[in-house]
């Protein structure tokens, strides 16, 4: 069978077109139909598929066999069947869709080679995700000041509306041309030059014009696999997401009572301003936990050997802590505190130096008998009861 005729190759702006029923096939136990010519781009080289309409029903995927065969992928209705052998089916390409991804392969191109010419960083794979974009070089650590000169370059060859053409050299043109890496294929080499500024073999669909890319824009440089990865965007998809930061920073703007490029400012106040809060409450806790402590210390001194149990309405269970840290510097001082919130009832059980209370076994104890959990080690352990649980009524049945 004589491979798909691919529309695209010759004019990426081609939206709709007609073409005829080769064969019904399947792809990845899907079925799919096989026709003469399509205009729909098959998922390669790191570039998603087309989607759109064909012969009235909406495409599911596109993909490309050995052979040369486009199988597009159908969306049909339970029983539905294939389109016949030889039917005349008319296409529509999802046109948002082809233009997000023309900038987006335009953008990588330009994008390598500018990677390459500043930093020297040979591209050594390329994605382009429904989200992500990325772009990972042959370099393990990429200065981020050359990646921002990478991308102030691509944008200037925006600017200048270079002629972007996409053709099928002779094998003796080929040799000749300054080509940024080798073909992955040996026959049909189709190449994509910008100018004077890029040459690479590609078999994706591209701009005509430099300007179309409209913008590229760097997202981020980290480390992946051992290599340097630059994440970037591109087209319609950076202006979206340009617009959101944008009216993102104006509402936080508005928040601050700040004009947008007063935010960082007014976030770093912000920032200051809950250090001083925090630790003026650490400082209020830690004056109401010595207060408590103090407390509870003067009536077990009331009742010498016996545990201190409390209930403390609003503690954390940091702030149990902090109170059993102070008590149980007495040796012989065995506490079992319980902080009352309205998620439930904190427990504490803490012993002193010189104290052989099993804590964590208590504990378990407790919990068994309340309903909650909890554990730890003979000499501290915590855990979480129901709210309603009578603490002290708990403790006073398994101490007997």
């Amino acid at each position: 069978m004589t491979p798909t005729e691919r529309l695209y190759y010759s004019d990426p702006f081609l939206f709709r077109f007609t073409g005829r029923v080769l064969a019904q096939g399947t792809w990845n136990g899907a079925p799919s139909v096989v026709l003469d010519r399509s205009a729909f781009y098959p998922e390669a080289g790191g570039q998603m598929a087309d989607r759109g309409v064909l012969g009235g029903r909406a495409i599911r995927d596109v993909q490309v066999d050995d052979a040369g065969l486009v199988h597009h992928v159908l969306e049909l209705p339970e029983g539905g069947a294939l389109p016949e052998v030889g039917t005349e089916l008319a296409g529509e390409i999802d046109r948002i869709r082809r233009r997000t991804n023309m900038a987006l392969h335009t953008g990588q191109h330009m994008l390598s080679r500018a990677l390459v010419d500043v930093a020297n960083a040979h591209t050594v794979s390329a994605r382009l995700g429904e989200t992500l974009c990325t772009i990972d070089v042959d370099l393990d650590v990429l200065d981020e000041r050359r990646v921002a000169e990478a991308e102030d370059l691509v944008n200037s060859i925006i600017d200048d509306d270079i002629v972007i053409r996409a053709f099928f050299p002779t094998p003796e043109e080929l040799a000749t041309l300054p080509l940024r890496r080798a073909p992955k294929v040996t026959d049909n080499i189709r190449v994509i030059q910008m100018g004077d500024f890029d040459v690479s073999p590609c078999g994706g669909t591209h701009c005509t014009r430099s300007a179309q890319v409209g913008m590229v824009r760097v997202l981020g440089v980290e480390r992946y696999k051992g290599k340097g990865r630059v994440l970037f965007s591109a087209g319609r998809r950076a202006r979206s997401e340009l617009w959101a930061e944008a009216s993102t920073l104006r509402a936080l703007g508005k928040s601050f009572s700040c004009g947008p490029m007063d935010v960082p400012a007014s976030v770093d106040k912000l920032r200051r301003d809950l250090t001083e809060v925090r630790e003026a409450l650490g400082a209020a806790r830690a004056k109401l936990a010595e207060s408590t402590a103090a407390g509870l210390a003067a009536q077990a001194e009331q009742s010498p050997g016996k545990p201190v149990v409390a209930v403390l309405d609003g503690a954390t269970p940091e702030d149990l802590r902090s109170v059993a840290a102070r008590l149980t510097s007495r040796p012989e001082t065995v506490v079992l505190l319980a902080g009352r919130t309205p998620e439930g009832l904190s427990v504490l059980i803490s012993r002193g130096s010189a104290s052989s209370f099993g804590c964590g076994a208590f504990l378990k104890r407790a919990a068994e008998a309340a309903g909650g959990r909890g554990g730890g080690r003979p000499e501290h352990a915590e855990g979480r009861l129901p709210p309603t649980t009578d603490w002290p009524a708990i403790v006073a049945s398994l101490l007997g």
